[in-house]
């Protein structure tokens, strides 16, 4: 964390609904009056879980019993930094209310963008949005036995795919796995250009990072979600410009998808990660029980291509990753 910087924790809290909790400041406060997810500074000697348990429990009355790393954002207001530490609550005793007088409200994911936050939760916002996984199909043209798995992965909870293909994708291909991944309420990012994945009916484009030096600002509406590749620093800061919700960032370990590139590892990832003013997933010869670790040095979670489709235990192992996220 910067030395001159303001310790802040906050929490995403997560109802059985999928709806997410928001708090306003309080007039007299910085940022007063705009809305804000639950927590407070860091006071001298606590670590941040011990800080945003007794915040939860001054401001809400709950009982924070699990919680993991989500983002931590470094924001610089005029005359003021502010580092935002988030953790994920994804188990909680007590029922919220506001001990302070502050208005509360649960909010669906997708409708946070539209309430107003202070400038540096935005990225927060972003996270609040997206899956602990990001689940990457083969080349088709190369490996097609992943189909035969897509269902049972769709069915333990798989909420994000993207279709990546090497070549001009199979149209009637893409459309039919976009369908069979709609019915399970599983969005579909297609490794194209925006407006082909936008014909195809898919909810986004993902830009590998060749295609994502061709883009200096968002090229589709909100309502679609655009991830982009990354490896470095620079490409980082490029898809944040491009307007990307989320990067993917890698390869973390050797890789049989990217085997000419050279492995960061974990402290590379997390160094560039803190850097990122957008949630990173980590990519790069991981598997699901690489999650914590990889939660641990501020991913979003994990980007995954054979840790699911080639794994013997692939499915299975995303169920237990999502049931303890």
């Amino acid at each position: 964390m910067p030395p001159d910087a303001v310790h802040v924790v906050a929490a995403v809290i997560a109802n059985s609904a999928g709806h997410v909790l928001i708090s306003r400041r309080h007039a007299g406060a910085h940022q007063g009056g705009l809305w804000e997810f639950p927590g407070g500074k860091v006071e001298r000697g606590e670590t941040a879980p011990e800080a945003l348990r007794r915040e939860l429990r001054e401001e809400l009355g709950l009982v924070a019993r699990r919680l993991r790393p989500l983002i931590q954002i470094d924001h610089q207001y005029p005359g003021r930094r502010v580092y935002l530490d988030v953790w994920r609550v994804s188990r909680w005793e007590g029922r919220p209310r506001g001990r302070e007088g502050q208005p509360l409200r649960w909010e669906p994911p997708e409708a946070l963008k539209q309430a107003d936050f202070p400038a540096a939760n935005w990225p927060i916002i972003q996270a609040a949005r997206l899956p602990p996984l990001y689940v990457i199909t083969p080349d088709p043209a190369v490996d097609d036995r992943w189909r035969d798995r897509l269902e049972p992965a769709l069915d333990a909870g798989v909420r994000l795919l993207q279709y990546r293909s090497l070549s001009p994708p199979d149209e009637a291909h893409v459309r039919a796995v976009i369908e069979i991944c709609h019915r399970r309420l599983c969005r579909v990012l297609v490794n194209a250009a925006p407006d082909v994945a936008a014909r195809l009916g898919a909810d986004g484009a993902h830009l590998k990072s060749e295609r994502l030096q061709g883009f200096s600002r968002r090229s589709l509406p909100e309502k679609f979600i655009v991830g982009a590749s990354c490896h470095t620093a620079e490409e980082l800061s490029r898809a944040e410009r491009a307007g990307a919700d989320f990067a993917v960032l890698g390869p973390v370990r050797a890789s049989a998808s990217h085997p000419t590139a050279a492995p960061l590892g974990w402290a590379a990832f997390a160094a560039l990660a803190a850097r990122a003013r957008l949630p990173v997933y980590a990519l790069g010869g991981l598997e699901p029980a690489d999650a914590a670790q990889a939660w641990s040095a501020g991913a979003q979670g994990l980007a995954m291509i054979r840790g699911i489709w080639s794994a013997p235990e692939g499915v299975a192992a995303v169920r237990r990753l999502l049931s303890a996220s």
